[in-house]
C-alpha cells in the first residue's frame, strides 16, 4: 500500500470515500464524521465550473433555502465549506436511492402505499412554504428514501424564497420538468409559488397510482397543450377517492388549486 493510500482524505472533521453520485457542476461522495461517526454525503462543486457557467446564484440560493429547513421529510444541509477552488455542501446521507427508481423496478404502488408517501411529501412541502420557499422541481427523481422507507425531498437548486417568486416571476424554460411543472408556470402567466408546487405534487401522486406520467407526448408543444388544458385520464384501477383527488389538484385553472389548497391547509 502506497504513502497515498494510507492517508484517508478529508475536508474538515470528514473523512472522505467513494463517489456516490456525479453531475456536470458537482460530484457526491459518501463521507463520515470522524468525531461523530456518522456517515454523510459530501457535495463537491468546482468555483470555476459554477463560475463559468453562471450558476453561482443558484448554488447560492440552494444553500440559503435549505438552511431555513429543518423537517424529517427533507433532506438535511449540516454545513458548508470552501477551498480556494472547491464548494463542499455537507448533507444528510439518505441510503434508499430514488422513489422513480422504485416505481421503475415495482411498479404503480397500492393505495395505502401511495397515499403515505403523498402524505409525507405535503407535509413537507406545506412546511417549506411556510417558511417562504417554494421547490418548482418536485418530481420521483428529487423525493428519496432514507433506510426506513421515509420520504425526503432533496434537490433546492431551483428553489425560491417568496420574495424571489414574486421579483422573477419564473424563468419558465429554466424551471423544473416539464411533464410535471404546472399550467400557469409553463404559460408565462405569473403564478402563485405553493399552487404550483401543489400541482407537482399532484402529478407525483398520478404517477405513484398509475405507474405512468398523466400527461406525456414526445412532441413537446403537444405535451404543452394537453397539460394546458388539463388533459388526461384515470386508469380504471384507481378508487373513486383518488380520482376525485387527483381530478381537484390536476386542474389547469390555479385558482381551482389554489382554493382546494387551502381547504386542506385552512391556515393559509
Amino acid at each position: 500500500m502506497n504513502r497515498r493510500q494510507q492517508v484517508k482524505r478529508r475536508v474538515g472533521k470528514y473523512e472522505v470515500g467513494r463517489t456516490i453520485g456525479e453531475g456536470t457542476f458537482a460530484k457526491v461522495k459518501f463521507a463520515r464524521n470522524s468525531e461523530t461517526g456518522e456517515p454523510v454525503a459530501l457535495k463537491i462543486l468546482d468555483k470555476e465550473k459554477v463560475l463559468k457557467h453562471k450558476m453561482a446564484e443558484q448554488i447560492r440560493r440552494e444553500i440559503a433555502t435549505m438552511k431555513l429547513i429543518k423537517h424529517p421529510n427533507v433532506v438535511q444541509l449540516y454545513e458548508v465549506m470552501a477551498s480556494k477552488t472547491k464548494i463542499f455542501i455537507i448533507l444528510e446521507y439518505v441510503t434508499g436511492g430514488e422513489l422513480f427508481d422504485k416505481i421503475v423496478n415495482d411498479g404503480r404502488m397500492k393505495e395505502d402505499e401511495a397515499r403515505r408517501y403523498f402524505q409525507q411529501l405535503i407535509h413537507a412541502v406545506d412546511y417549506c412554504h411556510s417558511r417562504g420557499v417554494y421547490h418548482r422541481d418536485l418530481k420521483p427523481e428529487n423525493l428519496l428514501l432514507d433506510s426506513y422507507g421515509n420520504l425526503k425531498i432533496s434537490d433546492f437548486g431551483l428553489s425560491a424564497l417568496s420574495q424571489q417568486v414574486r421579483d422573477d416571476g419564473l424563468l419558465h424554460t429554466s424551471c423544473g420538468t416539464p411533464n410535471y411543472v404546472a399550467p400557469e408556470v409553463l404559460n408565462d402567466r405569473g403564478y402563485d409559488g405553493a399552487t404550483a408546487d401543489m400541482w407537482s405534487c399532484g402529478v407525483v401522486l398520478y404517477v405513484l397510482l398509475a405507474g405512468y406520467l398523466p400527461f406525456d407526448d414526445s412532441n413537446l408543444m403537444n405535451l404543452y397543450k394537453k397539460i394546458s388544458s388539463g388533459e388526461f385520464n384515470c386508469p380504471p384501477w384507481l378508487s373513486l377517492g383518488a380520482m376525485k383527488l387527483i381530478t381537484r389538484i390536476l386542474d389547469p385553472n390555479p385558482m381551482t388549486v389554489s382554493n382546494f389548497y387551502m381547504l386542506i391547509y385552512p391556515s393559509k
